[in-house]
This record gives C-alpha cells, structure tokens and sequence, in this order.
C-alpha cells in the first residue's frame, strides 16, 4: 500500500506577523523546510475590496512558486469563526454561503484542492429549543451540499469540516462526526470530508485523542498537529519542553493514522502563540523544533 503522507502548516500562525506573502513563505520553506500549506482567512477575507484581493493572489502566486510552496488546502480562520451556515437569520445563511463561495474562488486562484471550516455555530437560543435545532441543522446541511457543488464547478476534490469542541459548535464526538458527514454526502457535488485535529477530543466521554484518529484520519485530508494536555486544546508547539507534559507523540499518532486505513492526508501544525514577551520571539524556533520532532516519521 503506497501512502501520501505530507507535512506542512496551517498559517494562522502567521496572521498579524507574518502577513507579506513574500515572508511567509520564506519562513515556510527556508526557515521550516515545509512546501505544504493550509492558508487561512486570516491572509485574504473575501470580505476585503476585489481589487486588493486580486493583488494579493498574484503576489502568493507569484512567492510560493519562487519558495517552492503548493497551497493544498484553505481554510477558516479566528477571525471568521461565526455561526456561518447556522445563522437563525435566513438572510445572513444567504450571505455567508455567498462569502463562502467567494473564499472558494480565492482558493481555486491559489491552487487548494480542499477547503473548508467548522461546520457551523448554533446561538444558545437555537440550540436550547428543539425544533429550532433540528431547523437550523437542515439549514446547514443544505448550505454544505449546496457549497459542494459549487466545488466541484471549481475543480475542488472536497470539502473539510473540523470537529469543534462543544455541542452547539457541532462535531464535539466522533459519532456526530461521521452523522455531519453521512446527512451532507447523501446529496453532494464533492464530498465532505474531516478536518482532524489530534488535540480535538471535546467531549467529556471522549477526552483520549487517539480513538479519534483512529476512527477519523481515513476521512481527513487534512490533520491538524498540535501538542496539548488532558482535558485541554493548547495548541502547543511540540518542543523539548511542551513535550515533557504534553499527551501527542508522533509515534501514537502515526501508529493510530495507520491503524486508521488513512493512506492520503496533509498533516499540517496548527500552532499559537500568545502575544507575550516569552513567546513572541522564539515563533520561528518553536516551529522548526516541531517539524524536526515529526520529521523522521513524515519525510516528505
């Protein structure tokens, strides 16, 4: 059995500091020696002037193909984790499928082959009534199927939701996972696919990371690294230090993507940084350490 396996990085590291196409990557492929990205809403919103963004294409175009970088994926980001298709409002539902579809023409310029988000964020009003929630949740299995199609005009392979971490935010168990996937794949134009994240095990019967991976990594083209603790989603760097606690090692969660079936998938670092005087500077370092330690078992 031949397996793809590729390391790369999601840039929302990069969001505030790194923001220049022409330093990004740069710092991706000589300071990381990565050629694989996940590129983020933070570095072009559809909502910002077309011409602006147009401009912006052309110069990431332009630097990832002097640096050697290929744009796998795009993703959401911070700035855009709202309630998207799961608006109660009708009218936004039909904005933010329109912002969506508009993300995806971005991603098609830049090359992706998927792209995504979470799934959507019930408010508490919605999610605290019954029929609301079974309305709302229709609403956005709709939405999906009606952005897959859209995709595959584009010439996407799928789409990719993340597992998020509370009932309202959708996906917090791997069960509800694969329903998400099922109701949207009943009727798609590409399919819909898993965002993993191996620091994602939200719910209280389902804190252990690697049943996740186990169970999900063959339906993620794209796994998000990270290193983090029991009961939390840190979303730590994997160094000597953050190592000693943290509950991620490479050899469990290779050992589990293998036990998975998962042959294809973009496993890139998903990695913050608090602005603070201990960690502001040593970004970069703690990047590079992190691919080092995964490095030996993901070669490419």
């Amino acid at each position: 059995m031949i397996m793809s396996y590729r390391l790369g990085i999601n840039l929302g590291f990069a969001a505030n500091r790194y923001i220049e196409p022409e330093v990004w990557t740069g710092i991706v492929s000589r300071d990381l020696g990565l050629h694989y990205v996940q590129f983020t809403a933070d570095l072009l919103n559809p909502f910002w002037p077309a011409a602006y963004i147009e401009d912006q294409i052309e110069r990431i175009n332009t630097s990832k193909r002097e640096n050697g970088i290929q744009i796998e994926s795009l993703f959401t980001s911070t700035y855009t984790r709202f309630n998207l298709l799961m608006n109660p409002d009708a009218e936004a539902r039909v904005f933010w499928l329109g912002w969506l579809k508009s993300f995806l023409d971005i991603g098609q310029k830049l090359g992706a082959k998927n792209a995504g988000s979470h799934f959507g964020i019930m408010t508490f009003d919605t999610y605290d009534n019954p029929d609301k929630r079974k309305f709302i949740l229709e609403e956005g299995v709709k939405g999906w199927q009606a952005l897959s199609f859209y995709a595959k005009e584009l010439g996407y392979e799928c789409l990719i939701f993340e597992p998020m971490s509370i009932p309202r935010e959708m996906a917090n168990t791997i069960e509800e996972t694969k329903e998400i996937m099922a109701m949207v794949n009943a009727h798609c134009g590409v399919p819909l696919k898993v965002c993993l994240d191996v620091g994602h095990a939200p719910h209280p019967s389902q804190r252990d990371p690697y049943p996740w991976i186990e169970q999900l990594a063959a339906e993620s083209k794209v796994i998000h690294l990270q290193q983090t603790v029991l009961h939390k989603s840190n979303h730590a760097p994997f160094t000597e230090e953050a190592n000693k606690t943290g509950i991620i090692t490479r050899e469990k969660v290779m050992e589990a993507v293998k036990k998975s079936g998962c042959t294809d998938t973009l496993f890139a670092f998903e990695i913050s940084h608090r602005e603070h005087w201990d960690t502001d500077f040593r970004i970069i370092r703690d990047l590079k350490e992190s691919v080092d330690y995964f490095r030996p078992l993901i070669p490419d």
